[in-house]
């Protein structure tokens, strides 16, 4: 548990009758990469909403960097960032100005210089003094996950940071989330794109119906999955093919 940046226990999550969240488990190291894979309507974007105090749970427990969500939302919202499926930059600023005022939102000592070094930490220096309405779909993700990062958060969720990029700006993404990892910031990671959970995560979990139905490290998924039929040479399985085969398998069920 104090290794844990997050710890989940029979998270329960209902909208009137349909039953999204039905006894959710998960626990995330600190300092680790964590990406929960799961179809449209899985319930991954309502874990995120529960774990960063937007939406209460209706049972269970959840804690995030050893605070209870339920009764102790502020100290949670204290200690994360929260980057969404959309950019939430302000187009009328430049992108100097967005990390500013968030500086400022936050109470940071010296904000401007908090800007500066995140400009130029995101590649972002050159475009700093530009409206936000210029920036390409590449450089408003990075801009807005830099201001995910003002105040130096424990823990930053990104809720399917990639949707809608392409190929050279999801790269550039993954570089940076390599980066916070390995200065040591948790990064719970919701995605669509499993080669990007192949790329990035240290644990792996799929959520189905509600439920977590495996968890594991990607070598550990691969175990579940049949063993290769050896003809010329021996075929790994994809993230792909495991995560297929597994809700397959379920669904079969």
């Amino acid at each position: 548990m104090q290794n844990n940046s997050i710890q989940v226990i029979g998270l329960h999550k209902s909208y009137k009758d349909l039953h999204v969240l039905m006894g959710v488990d998960l626990a995330v190291e600190k300092g680790s990469i964590f990406a929960l894979l799961g179809s449209n309507g899985a319930g991954k974007t309502t874990i995120v909403k529960i774990l960063t105090t937007l939406l209460k749970q209706d049972s269970g427990t959840a804690i995030v960097n050893g605070f209870d969500v339920a009764s102790k939302p502020n100290s949670v919202r204290q200690s994360i960032s929260l980057t969404g499926q959309f950019a939430a930059v302000d187009e009328i600023l430049t992108g100097r100005e967005n990390l500013v005022m968030i500086a400022r939102l936050r109470h940071i000592k010296s904000p401007r210089q908090v800007a500066e070094e995140l400009l130029i930490r995101f590649g972002l220096i050159d475009a700093a003094d530009r409206k936000v309405s210029t920036y390409s779909g590449g450089m408003r993700r990075r801009l807005d996950i830099a201001m995910s990062l003002v105040g130096n958060s424990q823990l930053i969720f990104l809720d399917e940071p990639t949707t809608g990029l392409d190929p050279e700006a999801r790269i550039e993404v993954w570089k940076i989330v390599k980066e916070l990892a390995g200065n040591g910031t948790t990064v719970f990671l919701t995605t669509q794109y499993l080669d990007e959970a192949e790329q990035l995560a240290d644990r792996i979990a799929i959520l189905h119906k509600g439920r977590i139905i495996v968890s594991g490290t990607l070598a550990e998924l691969k175990r579940l999955f049949p063993p290769a039929k050896v003809e010329y040479v021996e075929k790994q399985p994809t993230l792909e093919e495991i995560f297929l085969a597994i809700i397959n398998k379920k669904i079969a069920q």
